[in-house]
């Protein structure tokens, strides 16, 4: 079974970081990651996620036309079972109050603290074990 990550955001550049953050997981098979710009991308990757395993979701929230808060209960619609984690540049508490109400599991700020990322993702791959 292939455990997936589904990144979400607007930069191009996000997936070389997050690619080099977690190299060795991902050559090691340990995990997938995929990534979507756009959050009807990623509503098209959740739905078509098919036989692999989503186990996370990570979007950002500031993203032109839909907004990672809007994305969030559509994902939730699609996969219930699947936790998300907003990811945002603003970490105000009415910014987190609003992510939380609509199903997200936590709020990071940018810039991300890859270790306590890591730790949720272990924990993630664990349960999905």
């Amino acid at each position: 079974m292939s455990l997936l990550i589904l990144v979400v955001d607007d930069e191009p550049d996000v997936e070389t970081l997050f690619r080099q953050q977690f190299r060795r997981d991902l050559r090691a098979g340990r995990f997938m990651m995929e990534f979507a710009q756009s959050a009807p991308d990623a509503l098209q990757c959740i739905s078509s996620a098919g036989d692999t395993s989503l186990i996370l979701i990570l979007s950002d929230i500031n993203m032109p036309g839909m907004s990672g808060l809007e994305l969030l209960p559509k994902a939730k619609a699609l996969r219930p079972d699947v936790p998300v984690i907003m990811i945002t540049a603003y970490g105000d508490a009415d910014t987190k109050r609003k992510a939380l109400e609509r199903g997200a599991d936590a709020l990071f700020t940018k810039p991300i603290d890859f270790m306590m990322l890591r730790n949720e993702i272990d924990t993630r791959v664990e349960q999905a074990a």
